[in-house]
């Protein structure tokens, strides 16, 4: 019998494969922890955090911060990137991808300043520390500001909602099926109603509730404006 990873194309079958490894270093270096040194490097940081460096804005998307955690990016990535990359092509479909990554992690950097200079009338503080006693001068917001400033950013969902995106535009009426849902829907019925979904949860977010509802915005915007610049459209194949 074929293996079911035998079709994947390049870029996804090595994404896959470098997602897990990182999460096993993640497991094996952080011990499943947020505050380990891998995190504290490979995660992405606010700009002006002390714990920022440029790469982060790439090596972010290959942490999460638990097993569901990757397992449910990696499965969207099975399942929507292979029809995608082999749609566009690897080399496009590699700079789709990364380009919707970093486009995730600019807008919510982007709302994280706007939320800053609200607190504080900058977009940026002096000499930013990794203490958080330092946090506390900010009053009420200094839970806030701790967050933006100490609270790394992981998870290749940005990147994901680009590619969710490119394929509901590449074939709209693709039916699939949904959990709890009976009956398939197209796809240009269940991409939006998820993205609404989470501009919904981004503006009304719960005590508790630490996923970045804006990065998956943010991927999802870049991803429609990249099948927009390329001039992509829905190849004659098989797939529809």
């Amino acid at each position: 019998m074929q293996s079911p990873f035998a079709n994947i194309p390049p870029v996804v079958k090595n994404l896959l494969i470098i997602n897990i490894i990182f999460f096993l270093a993640f497991l094996l270096i952080d011990h499943g922890s947020s505050l380990g040194p891998l995190s504290n490097y490979l995660a992405v940081y606010y700009f002006n955090s002390p714990r920022f460096y440029p790469w982060q804005v790439v090596t972010y998307m290959f942490m999460h911060g638990g097993f569901l955690h990757i397992f449910f990016n990696m499965f969207v990535l099975f399942q929507f990137g292979p029809i995608v990359e082999y749609s566009i092509g690897s080399k496009k479909f590699f700079n789709f991808y990364f380009i919707c990554g970093i486009g995730a992690v600019a807008l919510q950097m982007a709302v994280q300043a706007f939320e800053v200079h609200a607190i504080t009338g900058g977009f940026t503080i002096p000499n930013p520390s990794t203490d958080p006693n330092f946090y506390l001068q900010y009053g009420d917001q200094a839970q806030k500001m701790y967050d933006i400033y100490l609270g790394g950013m992981v998870g290749a969902s940005g990147a994901i909602s680009g590619i969710m995106v490119g394929f509901a535009m590449l074939y709209p009426n693709m039916e699939l099926m949904i959990m709890f849902i009976p009956v398939p829907v197209k796809a240009k019925y269940i991409i939006p109603g998820y993205l609404l979904l989470e501009v919904y949860l981004s503006v009304h977010q719960s005590t508790g509730d630490n996923v970045a509802h804006l990065a998956h915005i943010g991927g999802a915007l870049v991803g429609f404006l990249m099948v927009k610049a390329m001039g992509l459209q829905k190849p004659n194949n098989n797939f529809y």
